[in-house]
């Protein structure tokens, strides 16, 4: 009749409506752990597929989703957006090995079974949602320091220097995640736990060199100390992107972890301005051949290890991460010590990387990311990268572009190396029209 009201909602597909918002959900829920684009695309569409859709098209950023959900001849589009951008292994785990668990209904699925599968997987998200952390703030500081530590015997530090970067990057992690967890901004955040972290570190070298407990201030040790602000997920999950022509989440993963580091590298110059120093490289400890291979093969174990454990990862994916780590770094360092060019180096670490942690995580059933993210994350050039953001504030172009180029070149080489190691172990990897990860 006309001028009458109708109901409109009668006509409204309810169940596309919210097995596509479950759908977005599950894509949201990576995304804010860490996950790359090409896992969060993948395991939309496996959700997807269990729901009763014929497809699932998606865009993703660093913190955005746009979704089409194809059931038949109807769809239904959703744009979403979260603010919390970190890193989870243990979710990411969770999430993708449910994904994958799920089996396909089917777009002619009956109503009540769709209906009941609905429920099963709201309730199911509900809980991953709901856990914890595996590891207290304290404990997670901790583990902070220890990756720390081990990045400053790799730059050349010695026990007293790895004593006081232990002390400061513990107590830089925990202010950032005592920050963070209080829904401050992450930038604002990061520049803070820098200053703590290199500020403790220079006052307590400050205090031993005063006392005469140490002839030198060991400067670019404060370096060492805020290494735990690498971001090395965003950063790798960029280069991972980008080799597979995903812009839009590549460019938008590399800007946001280029403006973490510059956040952190701003701060660590104006703690360091204030106490007159420059973050320069250091002689390495006089040791033996054999003490200096078994020293590195610790430190490297530690540090991924240590990193590992930051990210949320449970025991036995640390130490299988550490266990890569330590090969491709000492193997990164051996080359480098009897004349690889660094980035050359970097390369075939990041290979060795890549193709340990294809062959080990479906084994263990845990995702590739997971394993070969903290172990490359010991060979980011995090100190290069700090070092031309002081330089380029203090004026000193050439250095600044000296180091910057050096930080940026070896990123790309273990970037490359990490997709030359997926391509080769897996055929899926090389057809870009299908995600299959």
């Amino acid at each position: 009749m006309d001028g009458a009201y109708v109901d409109e909602s009668r006509f409204e597909p309810v169940e596309l409506i919210r097995a596509s918002r479950t759908v977005v959900r599950v894509g949201l829920m990576l995304l804010t752990v860490g996950s790359g684009s090409y896992r969060v695309k993948n395991s939309m569409s496996q959700m997807g597929a269990a729901l009763g859709m014929s497809s699932v098209q998606a865009q993703v950023t660093v913190n955005e989703i746009t979704a089409t959900c194809h059931r038949g001849e109807i769809y239904r589009t959703e744009i979403a957006q979260t603010r919390a951008i970190g890193v989870n292994s243990q979710r990411i785990k969770q999430l993708q090995n449910y994904c994958e668990s799920l089996t396909p209904l089917g777009e002619h699925a009956d109503s009540h079974v769709l209906n009941e599968r609905l429920k099963e997987v709201e309730q199911h998200l509900d809980a991953i949602e709901r856990q914890p952390p595996l590891y207290p703030a304290f404990a997670n500081a901790l583990f902070a320091g220890v990756a720390c530590a081990a990045f400053a015997f790799l730059n050349n530090g010695g026990p007293v220097e790895i004593s006081a970067v232990f002390v400061a990057a513990s107590l830089g992690q925990l202010a950032r995640r005592a920050f963070l967890h209080r829904g401050f901004n992450q930038l604002a955040v990061t520049m803070v736990a820098a200053a703590v972290a290199s500020g403790v570190y220079l006052a307590i070298s400050n205090a031993l060199f005063a006392t005469g407990a140490v002839e030198t201030l060991h400067d670019s040790g404060y370096v060492s100390a805020v290494l735990f602000l690498v971001p090395g997920f965003p950063l790798m999950s960029a280069s991972l992107d980008l080799s597979r022509l995903d812009f839009s989440a590549g460019m938008s993963r590399l800007a946001y972890a280029l403006l973490i580091m510059i956040s952190a590298a701003l701060s660590v110059w104006a703690v360091s301005a204030t106490f007159g120093l420059e973050p320069t490289p250091t002689e390495p400890v006089a040791l033996s051949a054999w003490a200096l291979l078994a020293f590195r093969m610790l430190a490297s174990a530690g540090g991924v290890w240590g990193f590992a454990m930051i990210f949320n990862s449970p025991w036995h994916i640390a130490l299988w991460a550490a266990f890569i780590g330590m090969i491709a770094n000492v193997l990164r360092l051996e080359l480098i010590g009897v004349g690889f060019v660094p980035q050359g180096a970097a390369f075939f670490a990041g290979l060795t990387v890549g193709v340990l942690a294809n062959m080990i995580a479906p084994r263990i059933r845990v995702p590739r990311l997971t394993l070969s993210v903290p172990a490359v994350v010991i060979m980011v050039p995090g100190a290069a990268g700090y070092r031309a953001i002081h330089y380029l504030n203090s004026g000193d172009t050439l250095q600044a572009l000296a180091y910057g180029v050096e930080a940026v070149f070896i990123v790309i080489a273990i970037a490359i190396g990490l997709t030359m190691a997926r391509s080769v172990t897996d055929l899926n990897w090389l057809r870009l029209g299908r995600e299959q990860h």
